[in-house]
């Protein structure tokens, strides 16, 4: 096979968004292929009892995710175990369709192995992701479902486009996630509020059975993600993802003045308010890290910390699908040498 290296630098040559689109045709062939998708899966999943776990009620493979925005519209959900990935999030979805912010709105920072996108929630709504799940509905893979309001949905309606994302999604996929914490539609991260998050829980639990978690942003003091994940918890959150993109620009002289940041960029601001709430909420419910993973010695310190998930996406656009299946046998080997015969064991090993 061709090596990821190679096909990198053909699709560097396009601008991000297109090489994107292009990477989803070829996730699509290889979904609805099952020679290539059973080549792929051999290639790059590691399946071992040391990392297999029971969250949600559902069997995780290993611990090792796709993040939120890859794959906005579940278009690609088959493909994703081929790539060595032990669960995916698909979205972020809104009720109706919509085109996103204006483009160019994503952008390589190739030096620094990161991305900033000003995407905007773009993707074709409700109705089609339902029938991608539809579709895909016996298709045994952990699969969280991440859903936000329209760009035009006045503030004081927001309830509403979420209460109906709830009653659309109410009996699919192992979880679904309460983004208020993009900072690429207007006035979103003003619903990171205690009055909200109570209201949108609480609509949320009459409506499904569902596992629901809030996302936060990495763009507020540890005290504020720590109080916000605390209502969250209160209103019967069953877990908190740690976080978004970043509207930092003072991490780097070449990012633009809009849209969030992700990469390794985002690494260690994301890891100090994962690792805060942690020690506060370590042990209370389930914690997911996010943001600038892209090796299994991050993944294993993230897991150590308290994480019993781990999420990647930018890393995998620069390093390719091999990364999984390292991040995987590393970690194995990472547990092994600390004397851990379970992944169980080493999950906020270092809150204990």
């Amino acid at each position: 096979m061709i090596s990821y290296e190679s096909i990198k630098k053909v699709l560097f040559q396009f601008d991000p968004e297109t090489a994107h689109n292009i990477a989803g045709y070829a996730l699509r062939f290889i979904g609805a292929c099952p020679p290539l998708f059973w080549y792929m899966s051999k290639e790059n999943y590691i399946d071992s009892p040391i990392l297999e776990q029971n969250i949600f009620n559902m069997r995780f493979t290993n611990p090792i995710g796709l993040a939120a925005g890859f794959d906005k519209d579940g278009d690609f959900i088959k493909a994703m175990p081929a790539l060595g990935f032990g669960f995916s999030e698909i979205g972020t979805v809104t009720p109706k369709p919509q085109s996103g912010n204006p483009k160019p709105r994503l952008f390589r920072l190739i030096s620094e192995k990161s991305l900033q996108n000003a995407m905007g929630f773009n993707n074709k709504g409700a109705y089609h992701m339902l029938k991608q799940l539809k579709k895909n509905r016996f298709f045994c893979y952990p699969l969280g479902i991440n859903i936000g309001k329209n760009k035009t949905t006045p503030q004081i309606e927001a309830l509403k486009d979420y209460e109906q994302l709830f009653k659309a999604f109410k009996n699919y996929g192992t979880y679904i996630v309460i983004n208020i914490s993009s900072p690429n539609t207007p006035g979103l991260r003003n619903l990171q509020n205690e009055q909200f998050i109570k209201e949108v829980f609480k609509i949320g639990k009459k409506i499904t059975s569902k596992p629901i978690l809030l996302k936060l942003a990495p763009d507020m003091s540890k005290e504020e993600a720590i109080n916000l994940a605390g209502h969250a918890i209160e209103a019967g959150a069953d877990g908190i993802i740690a976080t978004n993109t970043t509207i930092d620009y003072s991490l780097t002289p070449n990012a633009k003045d809009f849209g969030g940041i992700s990469g390794a960029l985002l690494k260690e601001k994301s890891f100090e308010i994962f690792k805060a709430l942690s020690k506060e909420y370590f042990g209370k419910t389930i914690l997911i890290s996010v943001g600038g993973v892209d090796n299994a010695k991050e993944a294993y310190k993230r897991i150590k910390a308290g994480a019993s998930l781990v999420q990647i996406y930018t890393a995998l656009i620069y390093e390719g699908p091999s990364l999984i299946r390292r991040i995987n046998q590393e970690l194995i080997n990472l547990l092994k040498r600390d004397g851990f015969t379970h992944i169980s064991q080493a999950i906020g090993v270092d809150r204990k």
